[in-house]
């Protein structure tokens, strides 16, 4: 689908050397809370870039920011090279945004919602093509309450794109997705940034982030915990990760193995330093004695988990 960005988007390093969304030292508050703390980062044109963290880590206060929709204590925040609120009439017809939830009256149907925003911006997109490309190509008469959890996602991101926009602002766009929507979703982002859109995604899902993300910006407490591109940011190092459907002792794994031993997520483990020959033997070894079954074992770079546990340690969900 020729579907993403206005005729002329930003170019980063080549036309323009600006970043598409700059955010310098932002610091947002809640009363006596600091919800976000001189937070900077930057995310470019043509790349998908995640931001990641924790519940309460302040992913969505950063992005209600940068979409004009909250107001920072301190610092700067420039989308476009534009201040999303005090430019936010000039911004809003370049910037595609998806809230975590809700945003549509229930009653409202598919088509009709989409035509309706479409007309708002223009009527840059072909609303059906648009409709069909979200999977909703047989739901266009259904109303927002008829609609499934996944269903209504995409909705949601239908209606961030129906301005074609330079800049796009999604928060948890997969949450409650079925796996075909999933790639459905991720093909759609793709494609956008193929066609020079900056797309921003906020997201706590990190098997969906490690399959779409060209840069990531991990938040920890409100402040920046790890930055770059994925690529750059894996270790050299060959890890050695393995599942099992129990529970394992890692320090009594670790001490026999001579490694650290990590549970990286239920029932995965990543282990320390060099996959090498022997250490995995003695990893199989040690499971049988005790009994527990390895379901997978693998080697390679580091998954995008094993990046974010080192980024955040003790506060990792």
């Amino acid at each position: 689908m020729g579907f993403g960005p206005c005729e002329l988007p930003i170019l980063d390093s080549v036309t323009n050397p600006l970043p598409a969304v700059n955010v310098e030292g932002l610091t947002i508050r809640y009363g006596d809370l600091v919800a976000v703390d001189n937070l900077s980062f930057k995310a470019h044109a043509g790349r998908i870039t995640a931001v990641l963290g924790p519940n309460g880590a302040g992913k969505t206060s950063t992005i209600e920011c940068c979409e004009g929709l909250r107001e920072a204590a301190s610092g700067s925040v420039r989308v476009l090279g534009l201040d999303p609120r005090a430019d936010h009439k000039s911004l809003v017809g370049r910037m595609g945004v998806m809230l975590q939830d809700g945003g549509v009256y229930p009653s409202a149907r598919v088509r009709e919602t989409v035509e309706l925003y479409a007309a708002l911006y223009g009527n840059v997109v072909d609303v059906d093509q648009l409709v069909a490309t979200c999977g909703l190509g047989e739901r266009t008469t259904s109303t927002w309450r008829q609609l499934s959890g996944g269903e209504r996602q995409r909705l949601s991101l239908a209606l961030a794109l129906t301005a074609k926009p330079e800049v796009a602002f999604l928060d948890e766009p997969t949450s409650g997705v079925d796996i075909s929507g999933r790639g459905l979703i991720r093909e759609t982002l793709r494609s956008m940034a193929d066609q020079g859109c900056a797309v921003v995604v906020a997201t706590h899902e990190l098997d969906e982030a490690e399959r779409i993300a060209d840069d990531i910006v991990i938040i920890s407490k409100g402040r920046i915990a790890l930055s770059g591109a994925v690529s750059e940011l894996r270790s050299g190092d060959k890890t050695l990760r393995f599942r099992s459907n129990v529970d394992i002792d890692v320090s009594a794994l670790g001490g026999l193995i001579g490694r650290s031993v990590t549970q990286t997520s239920p029932g995965d483990y990543s282990v320390g330093g060099e996959s090498e020959a022997s250490v995995i033997g003695k990893l199989g070894a040690w499971l049988a004695e005790h009994g527990h079954p390895m379901t997978e074992v693998r080697t390679g770079v580091e998954s995008l988990a094993d990046i974010f546990l080192r980024a955040v340690g003790g506060e990792a969900e």
